[in-house]
């Protein structure tokens, strides 16, 4: 006999619905598997078998974290395909600023309605995620929570584990006065700060020429995943430090990497700015310092390298460029004119 229970339904918690949900993502899901993938959907804890070929003494790093107020976005849009990317990129872009590769990673949606084909669309993003950062989407919980979300609101979360020998963990200790830092372009707002970008463009139906999108299609674009081009550039050169530029912007996130004694002299020229940075700065007369201190500024990723190393970073990490050096300091950012 198929589980069902008409008194759970009555109570707002329907479980054929997530029946069916799981149905749904399984061809999703699929696109991930990787061979250390031992089972499928369904069991008590997801299986995966470590390969440990080429580490002689392996760690694992670990990293959690959510999507954010960007979900609202994705409510008002009706779109839930791309914020599971999101959910997959604030994991593993975390996890690879150590310099490990991503090996599985679990989602968690909790919503006030299971909508089996919702849910299944938001599962396709965080597949598309787990594929481009080279991970396997290996288990999951949907938690239907009437009473606690509105029907068609939810949130998501994750948590991914990585792998690397510890004699390649990025080294802060190895770094100098003279190394470069190095920018990743971000695709965008990325998944942080929505909370101001939400008070000050509250008509995201806007269409911005300069954009050319509205404002919610534009901060809808998922965050771009570092994972591959990192770990390749990792293999060639010695990468010594790496930050995800997520909340607190360039003045919380890039002295996370350095050592004491050091700090990172940035040129604001330097940085190339997407035209939706203008947008949000200009609707609410944002200072500077706080659009630095808040989002990426087009800035999702910044690495740290030997000044000798930076002619063969570039020709490995096409769209990577020279944002600034690393000089005497107190650990902290200095945004120069």
């Amino acid at each position: 006999m198929k589980s069902h229970s008409e008194s759970y339904r009555a109570a707002g918690v329907d479980i054929t619905a997530g029946y069916r949900a799981v149905e749904l993502m399984k061809q999703h899901v699929a696109r991930t598997m990787t061979p250390g993938v031992l089972e499928g959907l369904g069991g008590f804890g997801g299986l995966f078998e470590l390969d440990l070929t080429g580490m002689t003494r392996p760690v694992l790093v670990s990293g959690t974290d959510g999507v954010g107020t960007k979900l609202k976005i994705a409510f008002e849009l009706d779109k839930h395909d791309t914020v599971g990317i999101d959910c997959v990129a604030m994991c593993a872009n975390d996890v690879v600023c150590c310099g490990a590769k991503p090996l599985f990673f679990l989602d968690y949606i909790a919503c006030g309605k299971n909508v089996p084909e919702r849910i299944a669309a938001i599962v396709s993003g965080v597949a598309e995620g787990c594929v481009q950062a080279g991970c396997a989407l290996i288990g999951g919980e949907t938690a239907e929570m009437p009473g606690f979300y509105p029907e068609d609101e939810y949130d998501l979360a994750g948590f991914v584990v990585g792998a690397v020998d510890k004699s390649r963990l990025f080294n802060r200790m190895h770094m100098r006065a003279g190394d470069v830092v190095l920018a990743l372009p971000s695709s965008g707002v990325h998944s942080n700060g929505f909370s101001l970008v939400r008070k000050v463009l509250p008509d995201r139906s806007l269409y911005v020429e300069e954009l050319g999108a509205t404002l919610g299609e534009a901060l809808l674009v998922p965050t771009k995943i570092y994972v591959k081009p990192v770990l390749a550039l990792a293999e060639r050169i010695e990468v010594k430090g790496a930050s995800h530029i997520t909340g607190g912007g360039f003045y919380e996130n890039v002295p996370r990497c350095l050592p004491s004694g050091l700090s990172a002299r940035i040129e604001k020229k330097a940085v190339r700015t997407p035209p939706i940075f203008d947008v949000i700065q200009k609707a609410g007369n944002v200072p500077e310092r706080d659009m630095f201190n808040t989002f990426n500024m087009g800035v999702g990723m910044c690495l740290i390298v030997d000044k000798e190393d930076v002619d063969t970073a570039l020709s490995i990490v096409k769209d990577a460029y020279v944002l600034g050096e690393l000089v005497k300091g107190d650990g902290g950012i200095e945004l120069c004119e």
